[in-house]
């Protein structure tokens, strides 16, 4: 399959906020008032899709209104870049009512998480289409604390050099939308070494569980030649995390996975290093590809971005590791 990389966001772009899972309705003017002052810094021009604050009993809206929304941005040649609302549960209804031609006639930037892991993996395989796995238009709401996510932000989806992802020196688990003013920082110990190795892959994943719903689908990525970055929530235990784990190692292919990198987990998955290292070591196929945990991506703050379908290199040894984003 061909990669398709997207332009790069320039000053002045036009960005398109939809809504793909839950509701803007969600979201509270405080948020979005910080978020399009951050937007307002990058010098992007924020646009809303038409169904984004339509509600439902599930938090979300119907899948004609979100494929609309989706299928009108793509078509659009003045919006430069997608990003979606926020996350939640529901993104893989939209797979089986996507137009995928207008996607792929149509390159242009897509950024969203958690639930999103869906349609990053999902476009990605149909279409060859890079996107991206980084910050909701509501992860532009926080006051406080943002920096390390603006700079990969931009670092990712506004230049075109690659760049070393670093750990970042804090990190936070609170509720930061709760109380913007008050927040809780932790040290970071950096990056976890489970494995020692070196690798270059394709990048896939994001999410686990959503990831996993995937499989045995059409829209499940090729696992060859990749390195799997893998992150979940705080509903994700330790044994949750294995099992989910254990399902993905079976998929046909994944032999191919030349490494894994691993998202921070939040403090109540009581996923330490310990059970980390204790999950990995029970795992055959999993004893010769390097695998690093701890990094800043997924449900606690703050995040990078990084490229679904883009390339990455992973160097672990004496006990240290580099982590390199070569094609984005």
């Amino acid at each position: 399959m061909q990669k398709i990389y997207p332009p790069k966001l320039q000053k002045g772009d036009i960005v398109r906020i939809i809504a793909p899972a839950r509701s803007l309705a969600l979201i509270t003017s405080e948020v979005r008032d910080i978020a399009k002052s951050h937007f307002d810094e990058l010098d992007l021009i924020l646009t809303f899709g038409d169904h984004v604050a339509e509600k439902d009993d599930f938090n979300s809206s119907s899948v004609e209104s979100r494929v609309s929304d989706l299928h009108k941005a793509f078509l659009d040649k003045d919006v430069k870049a997608i990003i979606s609302v926020v996350g939640g549960f529901n993104s893989n209804q939209l797979l089986d009512s996507i137009d995928w031609e207008i996607i792929k006639n149509n390159p242009k930037v897509f950024c969203g998480y958690s639930d999103i892991t869906a349609l990053n993996n999902a476009i990605f395989t149909k279409t060859g289409l890079v996107t991206y796995s980084g910050p909701h238009y509501s992860t532009f709401g926080q006051k406080l604390f943002f920096d390390y996510t603006l700079e990969y932000f931009k670092k990712c989806l506004m230049g075109s050099e690659k760049f070393v992802v670093s750990p970042s020196d804090q990190w936070s688990d609170d509720e930061w939308y709760k109380d913007q003013d008050k927040r809780n920082l932790l040290e970071n110990e950096g990056f976890w070494v489970l494995n020692e190795g070196n690798a270059e892959g394709t990048v896939l994943g994001a999410n686990l569980c959503t990831f996993n719903l995937l499989q045995g689908t059409e829209y499940m990525p090729d696992l060859k030649d990749s390195i799997l970055f893998l992150e979940d929530d705080h509903e994700s235990q330790s044994h949750h995390f294995d099992r989910n784990l254990q399902s993905l190692i079976h998929q046909p292919g994944f032999s191919g996975v030349k490494g894994i990198v691993i998202g921070r987990f939040q403090k109540e998955s009581n996923t330490t290093f310990d059970l980390l290292k204790q999950i990995v070591k029970s795992k055959k196929q999993l004893a010769q590809i390097p695998i690093i945990a701890n990094v800043d991506f997924g449900h606690t703050s703050p995040i990078t971005t990084f490229p679904i379908g883009g390339t990455v290199s992973m160097n672990v040894s004496k006990g240290k590791a580099e982590l390199t984003i070569l094609e984005h």
